[in-house]
């Protein structure tokens, strides 16, 4: 025999049998369900909300040391507690985290410091400067080899025929990459590059390793552009052009083929590196240049530091920003970075101090009990579940503004709106189909190039 089973209805169930006679309401008899379950979560929900924004507090402090603005940082890649950061003045601070103190002071180049990275394992690192020098130091000094009163000598020191903007070092190979005029690939114990890439750019200011695909390179040149470079080639990839120039580049960690870009036209932008011709999102809220941007370990979010003064981090999936920050003091944002952890972003500005941030503006920090970690995972999932009501979404949103910035984002939501009203109203007094409209994805990318291949005789 077959089973069939039916869905019935029985109209007296929820049929009053006259009009006079009241509403029949269904109820649910479970004991265990309260029939005002949604009404106390949302008040919850609400509570929690606002106490987020209460207790969000996301400034640590500061790393005194530098006597100029910094330019570069550079993460160990196996210490949390270990970083580098390079100034204007061609001076170098090694930094300990957990006591804020700087370890190390280095006199490293005549003029900008351009570029630092660490080797593989984080032995050593190396730097470039305006005095077309590659310097290579050691990690680890002891106490008693560190000398604020004599400069320190490199441990290896490479002379460059052109002025170097920026360098990486590979994930696991002994091999790191160099711009400014050309592309050149080294290895650590050559002085002579194994490699030169070129894709006909007058400069390049910044290139980065992508450290899944471990043979893409990606550098920003000064024409506008974004060029994609494979090291097993020794050429040029793909090459993109944008409206205005980027600033800074920065591979994503969790998916290999997407990378994040900081733009002179307010904006920060991530792309495909398989479909180059529009970028796959764009994050907006500033209201000056973006002159850095770099991924959260997790590779779900990105922080943005900008001209004017304030930091931006920002879900990969969304356009707009969850958090924004700024201090009295801070000048222009000049570099950024977001901790191995994932529980910290510092920045670099043009007033000589790095500055600690949590990622999460409202996380308590230290060891939590229990019952702690239990009541922050159920407001998260309560604000989460009301994240779309009206109060709740208004509540979590609002954030104070310095002035300057308050005043600039509304002259530029009126530009926006009167380009858009301009575009419509030529749309409309037009004929059909001769004003198409033109997605804000297609605008921002010029053209997309490979390089011509050569032909066989």
């Amino acid at each position: 025999m077959m089973k069939i089973k039916v869905l019935s209805r029985n109209p007296d169930d929820y049929l009053r049998e006259t009009k006079r006679d009241i509403h029949k309401v269904p109820r649910n008899y479970d004991p265990a369900l309260h029939p005002l379950q949604a009404q106390r979560e949302y008040v919850r929900a609400l509570n929690a909300t606002k106490l987020e924004r209460v207790f969000a507090k996301p400034f640590i402090g500061n790393l005194e040391g530098h006597n100029d603005g910094v330019t570069c940082f550079a993460k160990h890649p196996s210490l949390l507690v270990t970083m580098a950061s390079g100034a204007y003045d061609g001076g170098i601070c090694v930094w300990d985290l957990p006591t804020r103190e700087c370890k190390r002071k280095i006199d490293a180049h005549d003029g900008w410091v351009r570029g630092i990275c660490y080797n593989t394992d984080g032995s050593k690192f190396l730097t470039v400067g305006d005095d077309k020098t590659i310097k290579t130091w050691n990690s680890y000094v002891s106490d008693q080899e560190i000398e604020y009163e004599r400069d320190e000598e490199p441990v290896n020191v490479i002379m460059s025929k052109t002025m170097l903007t920026g360098i990486t070092h590979h994930k696991n190979e002994p091999i790191f990459a160099t711009c400014g005029e050309t592309c050149y690939l080294w290895e650590e114990t050559r002085t002579i590059p194994l490699q030169t890439m070129s894709f006909q750019v007058d400069t390049m200011h910044d290139i980065k390793f992508n450290q899944l695909h471990s043979h893409l390179i990606g550098a920003c040149g000064s024409d506008r552009s974004v060029i994609l470079y494979d090291k097993r080639e020794a050429k040029p990839v793909k090459k993109v052009t944008m409206t205005l120039r980027p600033n800074r580049m920065s591979w994503s960690p969790k998916q290999a083929y997407i990378f994040a870009v900081a733009n002179e036209d307010y904006n920060g932008y991530s792309f495909d590196y398989r479909y180059l011709k529009n970028p796959t999102k764009i994050y907006k809220g500033h209201v000056q240049a973006v002159l850095d941007v770099d991924w959260s370990p997790t590779g779900e979010e990105l922080v943005t530091g900008s001209y004017d003064k304030t930091i931006r981090i920002f879900a990969a999936h969304q356009s707009s920003a969850r958090e924004i920050y700024h201090t009295k003091r801070m000048q222009h944002v000049t570099s950024i970075g977001w901790s191995m952890d994932n529980k910290y972003v510092f920045s670099g500005s043009d007033e000589m101090n790095i500055r600690l941030w949590k990622a999460r503006a409202s996380e308590k920090l230290g060891a939590l009990r229990p019952r702690e970690k239990f009541a922050f995972s159920y407001n998260e999932a309560i604000k989460e579940r009301f994240a779309a009501h009206p109060q709740i979404k208004r509540i979590a949103r609002h954030r104070q503004l310095p002035k300057y910035v308050y005043n600039e984002a509304k002259n530029l939501r009126l530009q926006i709106n009167r380009l858009k009203r301009k575009e419509s109203n030529r749309r409309v007094n037009s004929k059909p189909d001769t004003v198409p409209f033109v997605a804000e994805l297609s605008t921002k990318v010029i053209k997309e190039e490979e390089p011509k291949k050569k032909r066989k005789f």
